[in-house]
């Protein structure tokens, strides 16, 4: 058994299609590399800038990210923003149109100041990316599913990446925020058979309990018990984007990333010592993790208003 990335490439379209071939494709497109013992899928939010979300769901879905800049856009500057506000290890990945007082100046001040850079060179970048794996986390398992389709003789299959723990066949889940409990009927990993699949290595799940038109981009399977879940979200930790230009306060209508689930909320309190929010529907997350809280209707600058941290008990 080898070892697994999860990567997204952001900033600069089309450099996804460079470094490995292409699999499913929604709002965001995957693309797969393996090599020898080593599996790497690269994620690209192909409707992004239209769309602020895929740019989240990329990030949301990867353990490395490769921000490309080829040149200085209002969409990389969103890019950056909202890069900016996550906690994953970045490689800045420039193009010969971009000099270093440039972006120098357009990194200033941002944790992304000082992070690696590396010249836009495909060969060299798959071998940066041959290096990379995912972190792993031991617990109770906990796959976050960001595609789901019926198969005729097969069933309900749905795609997704082990966050935690390990993943095995005959495993009996609960599919959060749902209430339902699903059976894992077989588990694939790159198009082989595998009997169980452990953290960061993307799967194919065959799944008995559940049609395929019941499942939604961002719910987890995970044992019942081991998740956090409902519509009343809150936590601390806030820190706002120092580029967004909008009015976020208390009373407004925004949107929150919670993981892959993208839903609509009202802000009840958003202050330093406190963030509380009520969403739409019901979602679900682990203890600890990050929100973003998002202004899609903003008429300038980024549309992420910050990120806040769910308690850890």
């Amino acid at each position: 058994m080898g070892s697994s990335v999860t990567v997204a490439i952001v900033g600069g379209p089309g450099i996804a299609p460079e470094l490995g071939k292409k699999g499913t494709a929604s709002d965001v497109a995957l693309y797969n590399s393996v090599h020898d013992e080593h599996a790497a899928t690269l994620v690209e939010p192909v409707q992004f800038p239209e769309k602020l979300p895929p740019l989240l769901v990329a990030l949301g879905m990867a353990d490395q990210c490769l921000l490309v800049i080829p040149e200085l856009t209002r969409a990389v500057a969103e890019t950056i923003a909202v890069v900016e506000l996550t906690d994953l290890p970045v490689t800045v990945v420039t193009g010969p149109a971009v000099g270093d007082a440039e972006l120098a100046r357009a990194l200033r001040g941002s944790r992304l100041e000082s992070a690696p850079r590396a010249s836009l060179d495909y060969p060299a970048l798959r071998g940066r990316i041959e290096g990379w794996s995912a972190p792993h986390r031991d617990g109770a398992v906990a796959v976050s599913i960001d595609h789901a389709f019926p198969v005729q003789g097969v069933g309900t299959v749905a795609l997704g990446v082990v966050r935690r723990g390990t993943l095995h066949a005959h495993d009996r889940l609960r599919l959060w925020p749902t209430p339902k409990e699903v059976d894992v009927r077989s588990i694939q990993v790159h198009d082989a058979d595998r009997r169980e699949a452990t953290c960061g290595e993307r799967v194919g799940v065959a799944l008995k309990g559940v049609d395929a038109d019941e499942i939604s981009r961002g719910e987890l399977l995970a044992p019942p018990g081991s998740l956090s879940e409902g519509v009343a979200l809150s936590g601390g930790g806030w820190t706002r984007c120092r580029y967004y230009r909008g009015d976020a306060g208390p009373g407004a209508r925004l949107n929150a990333a919670i993981g892959l689930q993208i839903v609509p909320v009202a802000v009840e309190e958003l202050s330093e010592s406190a963030v509380r929010l009520t969403a739409d529907r019901p979602v679900a997350w682990e203890p600890g993790s990050p929100g973003y809280l998002l202004d899609l209707s903003v008429p300038a600058g980024p549309r992420i208003v910050g990120r806040w941290t769910f308690p850890t008990g």
